[in-house]
């Protein structure tokens, strides 16, 4: 076996570096091959990744949070939604919050995420593409998204993308206050202060080719996972190898029923749609451009700007799994 690690020594505040004497340790004992690369940005991780299935390592080994995890997996694919390799991800999560983990049940504990990469069971994991803008253009706002455009972007998630209200979200829990009140809280505390501030907005979509308006909508989650973001779960009928995505819309919201919208969501449990929260279940979602809360979030990080399209990819991922551990939540 020939591995590549990719670790970010500043994921959990930095205090993941510790684990990586322990991680090459365990490789050189059970003699596993293996050169590794230490990012200094999050995009550090794409171009390693790039790089590793370019020159054919059997696995690439994303140690870090759901941010490192999520450049890596874009240094899967190509710009078409194809791999670009036979390489394996493989993950030892080093972050704060592993939605990306717990959504599938992989090892949490080191030791447990080494010997899975040792057995080298795999399981096919659909991901989604996402295409995007880099910076915001005013010529797009209530316009779809051109794919001859210059600040064209293209990346891939594993868990869910957010437009709308996610974007202040994960900034605001990415700025060290969840090294202080915990995962959970820190998150919490951000959303409720974002949601006190924040002024919806229409946002133009189409969805599987139909053109509508979302009327005063706070959030659309788009995304493949129960797990989202530290607590946050959307319960979905989505079966692991089931190419579609869910659509979450919330929108309307008053200050009588936003906090039953956050129970639901921290609860996890199935609902019923109504006119403030509903589910459904697309092939493709395009949001138009909007000169207001026009952010993208996916994965836990602000990315980029709208206008954009997000759709299944067209390969799954082969993820290194425990077979006896494989459940999807």
């Amino acid at each position: 076996m020939r591995c590549l690690l990719i670790l970010n020594p500043g994921s959990q505040g930095g205090k993941s570096k510790a684990k990586f004497e322990r991680i090459f340790a365990f490789l050189h004992k059970n003699r596993v091959k293996f050169d590794y690369r230490l990012t200094k940005t999050l995009d550090d991780a794409y171009t390693f990744s790039l790089a590793g299935n370019e020159k054919g390592y059997e696995v690439i080994l994303a140690v870090g949070g759901d941010g490192t995890i999520n450049r890596v997996i874009s240094g899967f694919y190509d710009f078409q939604g194809k791999r670009n390799s036979n390489s394996k991800l493989a993950v030892i999560h080093t972050g704060t919050s592993p939605d990306f983990c717990k959504s599938y049940n992989l090892p949490l504990e080191i030791d447990q995420a080494l010997n899975a990469v040792l057995e080298g069971k795999t399981v096919q994991i659909p991901m989604a593409k996402i295409t995007y803008l880099s910076e915001y253009d005013e010529k797009l706002d209530g316009q779809p998204l051109s794919l001859a455009h210059e600040k064209l972007q293209t990346s891939y998630f594993a868990c869910c993308a957010n437009i709308g209200i996610g974007a202040s979200v994960a900034r605001g829990a990415n700025s060290g206050i969840r090294d202080y009140l915990g995962d959970y809280a820190g998150t919490l505390v951000c959303l409720i202060k974002a949601l006190i501030s924040y002024h919806p907005v229409n946002f133009s979509v189409r969805i599987d080719g139909k053109q509508e308006v979302l009327e005063k909508a706070y959030n659309i989650f788009v995304g493949k996972t129960t797990y989202i973001a530290s607590g946050l779960k959307v319960k979905n009928e989505l079966a692991l190898n089931d190419p579609r995505l869910y659509g979450l819309i919330i929108k309307k919201l008053g200050l009588v029923n936003w906090v039953k919208v956050l129970q639901k969501l921290y609860s996890g449990n199935e609902f019923a749609n109504n006119s403030t929260m509903s589910l459904l279940y697309v092939q493709q979602m395009e949001i138009f451009g909007s000169s207001a809360n026009n952010e993208i979030e996916f994965d836990g990080d602000p990315r980029g700007f709208l206008p954009c399209k997000i759709e299944p990819a067209l390969d799954a991922l082969e993820v290194i799994c425990p077979q006896k551990g494989l459940h999807r939540f």
